[in-house]
């Protein structure tokens, strides 16, 4: 008994605790977790908003910070590249670009197919090997002389299926 208690206060108070502790330490610090600094705007593409709060590039090359210069001055002497490129800057998709549908429903469909097709394997599989003959019980002729057996015997004769048969003329009302 001395030994028992012995043994589970030192699983509760030493072996247990290094083992839980030590093993959940070591999977938080295998690997990098990428944390997102929720206080600070940060640019998204979305239908609902399609003014971001920051725009798309962050930090300007050379070439683009030209091209912010070559902003600030008339539009007219742009031209249709450099003004896709500047709105580019800020924007990741167009509106249209975002409303864009994606091919992902045929991966579904094809998804839902595959697994169709599997299962109908899987069921003609059992027929075939699992599932035995079909009872003897289910054939026309026994159907047909267990229903005469149950019209001859009368069975539930108010409400059941024999209600409808004429026991005079021997023939379905």
């Amino acid at each position: 008994m001395l030994t028992s208690r012995a043994l589970v206060r030192g699983l509760q108070c030493g072996l247990w605790r290094r083992l839980s502790t030590s093993s959940g330490a070591w999977a938080a610090h295998t690997h990098a977790v990428d944390v997102i600094d929720c206080t600070i705007p940060q640019y998204n593409n979305r239908l609902d908003t399609p003014l971001p709060d920051v725009p798309f590039v962050g930090s300007l090359n050379a070439e683009q910070k030209k091209l912010k210069e070559k902003e600030k001055g008339s539009w007219t002497q742009l031209t249709k590249e450099e003004k896709l490129a500047i709105y580019r800057l800020t924007h990741e998709l167009s509106y249209p670009e975002m409303r864009r549908g994606s091919k992902e429903w045929m991966t579904v469909v094809g998804g839902i197919f595959f697994f169709l097709g599997f299962t109908g394997l899987l069921v003609w599989w059992q027929r075939g090997y699992v599932y035995g003959d079909v009872p003897h019980t289910l054939s026309p002729e026994w159907i047909e002389k267990q229903t005469q057996r149950m019209i001859d015997m009368r069975v539930n004769p108010v409400h059941g299926f024999t209600n409808k048969w004429d026991y005079e003329k021997k023939q379905w009302k």
